[in-house]
């Protein structure tokens, strides 16, 4: 299965639709000094996407002999089938279906029902038109000005699970286990946790998963329609939730101006910055934006 077109510039992605009023930029770049980038931005006619495969650390085994790579790819490249061929449906359904159609395409030397099949987080913006869908699955966030008012979208169900997972590995038997020990603890509970009621929901190989997502419909006309949208990775959101380079409305301002390869060229240096300090389990990750414009409607 071929993906839809993407791009890793700040350039349009893919192909407008043809009675589109949305503009759209895009980037998305591997964490530096790794040749895989496990994101995924895409457009496919009035649909956007960012797609952020979680990455496997180092040791454990996932049933799969593909990787985020290969899952996100094919991810986009279901979605875009759904999307042709059921264009009015809902984005749960169509990605429901994509979900399903992935787990087809591993054939059958994957174990997908092992906790550490390959996942990704879900974010899409899709215009229609008279108004605006979207949806949102897992830490992938969605930024919108609707009428001047920005608001964030967010899924923190991941959040949560981390959370109440912090206060489990804390009160291991013994205290001070040493920290790989720990470590192997956190992933095996946290796996547990995936696609379960009071866990939280990733797109993987079960497509219940999709149903999950938090979605909504926004309008493209009058005071509150929505003027522009930010669709990222949470590798380019920890530029808000973790260096605090700006806030929301900010962001939206920075993308106006620099676009969305300026973002990345921040949270970068924001990295490198903070390095001894960075409160999150990877120093640095791939990070993706798409940013929307959309043009006021009579």
């Amino acid at each position: 299965m071929r993906p839809p077109t993407t791009s890793g510039s700040a350039d349009p992605i893919g192909v407008p639709g043809p009675a589109s009023t949305m503009r759209v930029r895009s980037a998305s770049a591997p964490a530096p000094g790794r040749p895989v980038n496990e994101d995924l931005v895409f457009r496919i006619g009035p649909l956007v996407g960012v797609l952020d495969g979680a990455t496997v650390p180092e040791g454990f085994d996932t049933g799969c002999v593909h990787g985020p790579e290969w899952y996100v790819r094919h991810l986009a490249a279901r979605i875009a089938v759904a999307e042709a061929v059921r264009p009015a449906a809902r984005l749960t359904s169509n990605l429901a279906a994509a979900i399903l159609a992935v787990r087809a395409d591993h054939g059958e030397q994957c174990d997908l029902d092992h906790p550490g099949t390959p996942s990704s987080t879900v974010c899409l913006l899709r215009d229609c038109g008279d108004q605006v869908d979207y949806l949102v699955l897992c830490d992938s966030p969605l930024v919108l000005d609707c009428g001047g008012q920005v608001s964030v979208v967010t899924d923190n169900r991941l959040d949560a699970a981390m959370a109440e997972l912090r206060e489990t590995v804390a009160v291991l038997p013994g205290g001070a286990a040493d920290p790989a020990t720990r470590f192997r603890h956190a992933v095996s509970v946290q796996r547990e946790r995936m696609n379960r009621t009071h866990g939280y929901w990733v797109a993987a190989a079960d497509p219940d998963a999709a149903f999950h997502a938090v979605t909504g419909t926004l309008p493209r006309h009058g005071p509150t329609a929505l003027r522009r949208a930010a669709l990222l990775s949470d590798g380019a959101s920890s530029a808000v939730e973790q260096f605090g380079l700006t806030d929301w409305p900010g962001l939206l301002d920075l993308l106006s101006v620099d676009g969305p390869g300026g973002l990345i060229d921040r949270v970068r240096a924001a990295e490198r910055d903070h390095s001894d300090r960075l409160r999150r389990h990877k120093a640095t990750d791939d990070a993706s934006v798409v940013f929307c414009e959309f043009e006021p409607t009579a």
